[in-house]
């Protein structure tokens, strides 16, 4: 249980709400090119190469997790935020209807409480403070303590670029001395919680008292089928389950393939730098994964596969990015059907589609419901199936799920780093979240000529007839 909040961090934490609330009154009637502006001005200075290169490797020598040379990399997402926010309106008219007779008006949410996870010091800041510029919200960030010093210079960066603008440094601001007692004081009383972090936090966010927007955990699953491009998928998977070491829930972590192609997709993931496990292997990384209570240890969370291996007990080549393992068994009891956050793949084979969309409700029955799954293959019908069936809220067509399902600039999913995971993942939202969460809206409604069915047309073959 955390400790109760001390008389000093609840005073902070009103200075802090008190802060933002009169920055918010200094930029009331900022028109929206004076926020694009400062979106631009805050985009360029946390996204630049130099500067986000600088933040990002910082990132993963504060908290030790994470890839120093592929972090960087990251950048983009901040580039496609910007991308997505200069193209939609945030003040005053934002849609107009007149069919409907309806005028949308855009509102600010409020002050913002944003947890920052461990894994995205550097990136996760930039994101929501573009989205809630734009809005004209002001944020107040909570650094997760792994991190904070990160947390503390990326938002720094920000302010001061506020500041060279004229524009009220405190629409973005960090909580000095982080604690979970702090965190939850911010939570229920500032207007909006933006909660990009563990379960106890996003599970706190929840029970505050405010309106939140959570994330769930993943468990990304990827279905080979027959028609599967093998090069393709091999090189994606790749590209995903080794992005930042695996550390990002979207990293795929369960491999289902068909039968027909089962050797020669582990042939072709060798080639991309797989390493594959033989049993006695195996069962040394289940137990370097796991403890006896089946919690993930963290000392092999978001690691290099040669430091995993050791970890261990054997070891690998210098030139293998990630492990493989054969997996068939799916349950709680089966470790390897969870999720790994990590550089190790389990791999299935399956006989027949059916038997894939059977597994893949299987293994979301263990973890990740509702977060991310995907499919390569060219048969519409076995996307369509997939898609009807997987309990998620994304599912990536022939794409590196960790680098397209938070929005990619060859897909049309909205830029994000949270990814709601709606009812199955207990949030309130499972849309990528993005500007329009940042907002409160108005609809306005004239009188338009009466739209009223007859009531046989609207009962249909059941009008006029007994009850049933």
């Amino acid at each position: 249980m955390p400790r109760e909040i001390t008389a000093q961090e609840r005073q902070l934490a009103q200075d802090l709400l008190a802060r933002a609330r009169a920055a918010m009154a200094a930029v009331a009637d900022y028109d929206q090119e004076q926020v694009d502006r400062l979106c631009r001005a805050v985009g360029w200075a946390t996204a630049n190469e130099t500067t986000f290169t600088r933040l990002a490797q910082m990132g993963v020598d504060e908290s030790g997790l994470g890839d120093r040379a592929g972090r960087p990399g990251k950048r983009f997402k901040i580039m496609g935020v910007l991308r997505d926010a200069l193209r939609q309106k945030s003040i005053g008219v934002i849609e107009d209807d007149p069919v409907k007779g309806l005028v949308k008006y855009a509102k600010p949410a409020g002050v913002i409480a944003s947890l920052i996870p461990t894994t995205n010091p550097a990136l996760t800041p930039p994101v929501t403070a573009l989205y809630a510029l734009k809005c004209r919200d002001a944020v107040i960030f909570s650094p997760h303590p792994r991190s904070k010093q990160t947390t503390f210079e990326t938002v720094r960066v920000m302010r001061e670029t506020l500041k060279k603008l004229g524009a009220p440094e405190d629409l973005l601001q960090c909580v000095p001395t982080p604690s979970i007692p702090l965190t939850q004081e911010l939570m229920s009383i500032c207007d909006l919680t933006m909660a990009t972090g563990g379960k106890i936090m996003v599970q706190a966010a929840y029970s505050s008292g405010k309106p939140a927007y959570g994330v769930g955990a993943g468990n990304s699953t990827i279905v080979i089928d027959e028609t599967a491009d093998v090069a393709e998928a091999a090189l994606n998977t790749r590209l995903s389950k080794t992005s930042d070491f695996g550390s990002g829930c979207s990293a795929d972590g369960n491999m289902l393939v068909d039968s027909r192609l089962y050797d020669a997709m582990l042939d072709q993931l060798q080639k991309e730098g797989g390493y594959l496990c033989n049993d006695a292997e195996k069962a040394l990384l289940e137990k370097a994964l796991w403890d006896d209570e089946g919690h993930r240890t963290i000392n092999t969370v978001a690691v290099a596969a040669q430091k995993i291996a050791q970890i261990a007990g054997f070891s690998i080549p210098d030139d293998r990015k990630f492990i493989m393992v054969r997996q068939q068994a799916i349950g709680p009891r089966h470790r390897f059907s969870g999720e790994k956050l990590c550089v190790v793949l389990a791999v299935y084979k399956y006989e027949g589609f059916d038997e894939a969309l059977r597994m893949v409700h299987d293994i979301y029955e263990v973890g990740g419901k509702g977060h991310s799954c995907g499919v390569y293959s060219f048969d519409d019908a076995h996307i369509d199936a997939l898609a009807r069936v997987a309990p998620v809220s994304r599912m990536m067509v022939r794409q590196p799920q960790s680098k397209a399902n938070a929005g990619a600039f060859n897909n049309g999913m909205p830029m994000t780093s949270s990814l709601g995971c709606g009812v199955w993942g207990g949030n309130i939202t499972n849309e990528n979240v993005n500007l329009k969460h940042y907002m409160n809206v108005t609809w306005v409604s004239r009188p338009i000529p009466e739209d009223r069915p007859s009531e046989a047309e609207l009962f249909g073959e059941f009008y006029n007839t007994e009850t049933l």
